[in-house]
């Protein structure tokens, strides 16, 4: 999967879909697609990403507490 980087619009390969979906985890690792060659993996904060679209993740993939009456 996808994502994109708020800062400067780099495409970001994720490599672990259960952390990106886990609310209880602030970073996830994946791959900066810029240049021709695949970069090395790194960490990124979640609340820094938008899906390629633009739209925000959704709030239960960032937010431990949510929904809570």
């Amino acid at each position: 999967m996808f994502l994109k980087s708020k800062q400067n619009g780099t495409l970001i390969q994720i490599e672990n879909l259960e952390s990106l979906i886990n609310p209880n985890e602030n970073q996830i690792t994946g791959r900066d697609q810029a240049g021709q060659e695949e970069q090395g993996p790194a960490s990124y904060q979640k609340e820094e990403l938008i899906f390629p679209s633009g739209e925000q993740l959704p709030r239960c993939w960032l937010d431990a507490n949510y929904p809570k009456a």
